[in-house]
């Protein structure tokens, strides 16, 4: 019988000391996390506890997936969610055309993508692995994230002067992170692993009240269940309900895996 484990991260917050006096104040993050665990649990999937903002560092996080990876065989599931701001730091091993490689905004420091794809060598093959990041990557090559945004909703990017800030205060950090692990191209991913984010990379995810706009919407389109086809749908009908200056981004890595895909998302 399979078996499926699911990991949920919500941050509101960041550790500013870590990153030049910059908190990284979102509203909606944690309840994000919280809901993503209740609908995993609905569909029985065994929940590491939630990591919410303090709780949310880059080890607390990398532990949660190397306890997954250790734990999970052939032919059942990990799901992992994240809602936080996404970032970059600058590419030290010629991986990425943009010379910047992107993350996640742990509270402690980012975790660069370069690890998380490190993590999905981790997994058995006939794995299959659901991230959904609701976050979006700051620094693109087509715009400048700001600061704060005046009248409208706070979005889930650090913005550009901190991305440079944080950089040069920590190069040494990320460029020894970065040297630990191989470029994306080198590491054999034997599972199947499919990301849904919030947005398209020269995009920004809106943070929210209640949740961001992108689980929000992808909430309403489950429907408690109710939705029956497969992932790309799933991510289509999402698509279709969100504006358009703000696109979910279907990708794919690792095993060929059509019956996966297929499925009704979040079948264990």
């Amino acid at each position: 019988m399979s078996k499926g484990i699911s990991v949920h991260i919500g941050l509101n917050r960041v550790d500013p000391t870590q990153y030049e006096g910059w908190d990284g104040q979102l509203e909606a993050c944690e309840a994000d996390a919280k809901d993503m665990i209740a609908l995993a649990r609905k569909q029985k999937f065994k929940s590491h506890p939630l990591l919410l903002t303090k709780k949310a560092t880059a080890n607390a996080v990398k532990d949660a997936v190397l306890g997954a990876a250790k734990t999970l065989k052939s032919g059942d599931i990990f799901f992992l969610t994240y809602s936080g701001h996404g970032g970059q730091v600058d590419d030290t091993n010629d991986d990425e055309n943009d010379g910047m490689d992107e993350t996640w905004v742990c509270y402690d420091r980012q975790l660069v993508d370069d690890e998380l794809y490190a993590l999905w060598g981790k997994f058995k093959p006939g794995v299959r692995i659901v991230v959904l990041s609701d976050s979006c990557h700051s620094g693109t090559v087509l715009r400048n994230i700001p600061a704060f945004i005046s009248g409208g909703p706070r979005i889930r990017a650090m913005p550009t002067v901190v991305v440079r800030a944080v950089q040069k205060a920590h190069a040494k950090l990320y460029k020894k992170i970065q040297d630990e692990y191989p470029s994306a191209e080198k590491t054999k991913v034997n599972a199947s692993v499919l990301l849904i984010s919030g947005c398209m990379d020269n995009q920004t995810s809106r943070d929210g009240d209640r949740n961001g706009l992108f689980t929000a919407t992808l909430k309403k389109v489950w429907n408690a269940g109710k939705f029956k086809s497969g992932y790309r749908k799933f991510r289509d009908v999402i698509v279709s309900k969100m504006p358009s200056d703000q696109t979910p981004h279907y990708y794919f890595v690792g095993a060929s895996n059509p019956k996966f895909v297929a499925q009704k998302p979040f079948t264990i």
